[in-house]
């Protein structure tokens, strides 16, 4: 709606996960290189733990569309709050789904569907990845048991790797309960936390994401408005985007040229608003 008035080819700060919006901060930049090894050595598990909203989604896609072809296929799992027998029948279903699982069949049956598939993968030279997000929901269900389970029967399948990697990404609770997990803690290959972001990642992400929607004028944001913006958001990314977003259009409504710190405090007291209102 405004992205005419602040001469942008798209809005900014919308909560999308395309690769171009990644912006490489420090931390980021350290939790990518550190996914990408160890997907790419093939090791059974890797751990991205963050709080909420701190870009751990993006992060992940952009790993994922750096990774060479022999990673393959990449299956997710986008909410694993189910009990564990289901979980690996969903497993089941999308690593092969012409062996479909019956919904009341054993537990059995999807490993067994589980096993042929990793042989069948192996044997062709590829190797695959499972994102499981918000995972820190599963141990509370007593589903890291299983996840457990399958990392063992993927090492198996080769002395010197594992058929596939298991990506858990999930809130910072996330560490605590693998640790509750030996067998599956000892598997895990890297383990990598998302911090809030300083003022200057901050200052640096905005810039970010208006250049890669376009912007190429004069600034936007004041120094005085990411100052509020960084006060208001405490470094976290969904909170930055959605005050920016809500600033763009509030400057968009009243006709400004440049958001300043007034802006700022108008759009979280309309956040806040329909926060309440919710």
């Amino acid at each position: 709606m405004y992205e005419e008035h602040w001469n942008l080819a798209a809005e900014p700060f919308d909560q999308r996960i395309e690769p171009q919006f990644y912006y490489p901060s420090e931390c980021h930049q350290a939790a990518l290189l550190k996914l990408s090894y160890g997907i790419e050595m093939r090791g059974s598990a890797v751990v991205l733990c963050g709080e909420s909203g701190t870009g751990k989604s993006l992060l992940v896609e952009n790993c994922i569309s750096q990774l060479p072809p022999s990673i393959a296929p990449v299956v997710r799992v986008p909410y694993p709050a189910m009990p564990p027998d289901q979980l690996v029948r969903y497993l089941a279903r999308q690593v092969e789904p012409s062996m479909q699982p019956e919904p009341n069949a054993l537990f059995s049956h999807s490993i067994e569907i589980i096993d042929g598939f990793l042989r069948r993968n192996l044997s062709q030279g590829r190797h695959a990845l499972v994102v499981v997000d918000e995972a820190h929901l599963l141990d509370p269900l007593g589903s890291l048991h299983p996840l457990r389970m399958l990392l063992n029967l993927a090492a198996e399948q080769s002395q010197a790797e594992s058929a596939w990697t298991i990506c858990l990404v999930g809130g910072i609770s996330l560490a605590g309960h693998i640790a509750r997990y030996r067998d599956l803690e000892d598997r895990v290959a890297v383990r990598c936390y998302l911090e809030r972001f300083p003022f200057s990642e901050t200052e640096a992400y905005i810039q970010h994401r208006l250049q890669a929607a376009g912007h190429s004028g004069p600034p936007i944001f004041t120094r005085g408005a990411i100052e509020a913006i960084q006060e208001a958001s405490a470094g976290v990314l969904r909170r930055i985007n959605r005050i920016c977003d809500m600033s763009l259009m509030i400057g968009y409504a009243q006709d400004l040229k440049q958001i300043d710190a007034q802006e700022i405090e108008l759009a979280q007291q309309e956040l806040s608003s329909r926060s309440m209102a919710a």
